[in-house]
């Protein structure tokens, strides 16, 4: 793994800045430029400029969606089979249309033909179970706490690593998020430490009382062929005088990782999910509805730090109560037809942490958990360099962070090299590609793969990348590129915001030297 870090970057960064560099210092007004290129932080860059770009040229659309008013409960309108609109190039999509006025016209022909007289064509009620979550690797845990407390995945480390070494935590630079069946026949003592502080014990009491411990090897939280060195992060129940002695946000990481591991105790939460078709005319309204029948897990997730969510227990009743009373073959009057408008929103940004969610998933950012654990292994750098290379990307002030809100955007130059890549060794900018780099490194690892094999292919792809640079007459090219990003960026701070405190610690430097001049201290 060093070796290849080393040949990619060493090779690849002097190329493109003996070749490009030039240009870049032009555009962006500096003495020199060095363009600073890395097997995992090139993609890296590539992800949130790709993601940038996206939301840069996104158009929204609006859209108008037809609601038919029955109580409390709004049913959707669909131009499912037989409606009048079905594929009409009216609509966009088969949910809404692009014009309000078709909308409207939509409405009033409905209300003329029909009275809003309809029935129940199909009623549908079953229960849905939602499993507790798998446990905590690094970037689980990253970007849970860059959600949670909107703190970098590199804090999130130092602060779980701190938890590591006063006892009270499992080895944190893990990429599983199940146990060993070693750890599993142990796991009592565990459930045990955690029992000794009071805002677990009513947990710890039932899981005793149920134990469910004593089954948790048949369970998918135990899993030997899914850990390569180290096993998911949990709470060890040992050095909790230390507990205490912590400030509120490393105790506040300390009840995350203690609660995910608490609820893999519990039963599924239960949900009674409704789904109901109306039809009015030849036009179909449906509704799906969704509600908590059962806690399960979740009675275990309410942190002590969250804000206490209003309860709309009264209109959830009501719709409740009006979905139960609804028959197939019903005949129903809607009280009126309504027009929601709605308009499509762009991809998200990527913030610290769920960039670091999908540097494990090699661009993959899958909010489902499951299917994240599917394509387990196809991920870009180790757990324990992503949040230095995420670092190394602001240092270098390729990339912005906004420290607020943790949100990660591109600088001018982070553009610019950008292109420089994407016009020379497309293939560092590719997921996927890197994925498979670091696939070899594992088949090297597991004996799969021999080194020297490797190897010759890695110095067969330096060479042949090397050799194509070097035949690229694309400067022009690039240096229109550069003129558009230029434009973009135009009014960006010529350094991140991050570069205040140091040149703070610079100015104040400065100034001891010149008092020590001066013989004061």
């Amino acid at each position: 793994r060093a070796k290849e870090d080393y040949l990619m970057g060493i090779n690849f960064s002097r190329l493109l800045t003996l070749k490009y560099g030039d240009a870049l210092a032009s555009f962006l007004k500096k003495k020199y430029c060095v363009v600073a290129v890395g097997r995992v932080m090139t993609c890296v860059l590539g992800m949130v400029t790709k993601r940038e770009q996206e939301i840069r040229n996104f158009k929204k659309t609006p859209f108008y969606r037809v609601m038919a008013r029955l109580g409390e409960a709004e049913f959707e309108w669909k131009a499912a089979e037989g409606s009048r609109y079905f594929a009409s190039p009216l609509l966009y999509k088969e949910n809404g249309f692009k014009e309000d006025a078709a909308a409207r016209e939509f409405i009033e022909k409905l209300k003329a033909e029909t009275g809003l007289q309809g029935v129940v064509e199909a009623v549908s009620r079953r229960q849905e179970k939602k499993n507790p979550p798998l446990l905590f690797n690094l970037a689980e845990l990253q970007n849970e706490c860059t959600k949670l407390f909107k703190i970098a995945p590199d804090e999130t480390l130092a602060i779980v690593q701190e938890l590591y070494e006063k006892k009270l935590v499992t080895y944190p630079r893990t990429d599983a998020r199940v146990l060993s069946t070693a750890i599993c026949g142990e796991i009592g003592k565990n459930l045990s430490g955690l029992s000794k502080l009071p805002e677990y014990q009513p947990f710890t009491q039932a899981i005793a009382a149920s134990g469910s411990y004593k089954k948790l090897a048949k369970t998918r939280y135990v899993n030997d062929a899914q850990i390569t060195d180290h096993y998911a992060i949990i709470p060890t129940g040992q050095g909790l005088s230390a507990l205490n002695g912590l400030p509120p946000l490393k105790r506040q990481v300390y009840e995350v990782i203690a609660r995910r591991f608490l609820a893999i105790f519990f039963p599924p939460a239960v949900y009674k999910k409704t789904q109901i078709t109306l039809k009015i005319g030849d036009e179909r309204f449906f509704l799906s509805d969704k509600l908590l029948s059962d806690p399960g897990y979740l009675a275990v997730m309410e942190y002590s730090f969250s804000r206490k969510k209003e309860k709309t227990d009264g209109e959830e009743k009501g719709i409740a109560s009006l979905l139960e009373s609804l028959r197939k073959g019903k005949s129903i009057t809607a009280e009126d037809l309504l027009i929601r408008q709605g308009e499509t929103t762009p991809p998200k940004r990527y913030t610290t942490g769920s960039i670091i969610l999908a540097m494990e998933n090699a661009g993959n950012l899958i909010e489902d958990e499951e299917l994240r654990e599917q394509i387990k292994g196809s991920g870009i750098g180790t757990s324990a360099t992503r949040a230095e290379i995420l670092d190394k990307l602001i240092r270098i002030d390729y990339l912005r962070k906004n420290n607020k809100n943790q949100v990660l955007t591109p600088s001018m130059q982070g553009e610019m090299v950008y292109y420089v890549v994407g016009k020379s060794i497309t293939s560092m900018l590719n997921p996927k590609l890197t994925a498979e780099w670091e696939k070899g490194l594992s088949m090297v690892s597991g004996g799969r793969l021999s080194e020297k094999d490797y190897m010759q292919k890695l110095s067969d792809y330096i060479r042949r990348s090397t050799q194509r640079v070097l035949s690229l007459n694309n400067t022009y090219e690039l240096a229109r590129c550069f003129h558009r990003i230029t434009e973009l960026h135009q009014g960006e701070p010529a350094s991140p915001a991050e570069g205040k405190g140091r040149s703070q610690k610079r100015s104040r430097s400065k100034k001891s030297s010149r008092t020590a001049g001066t013989g004061k201290k």
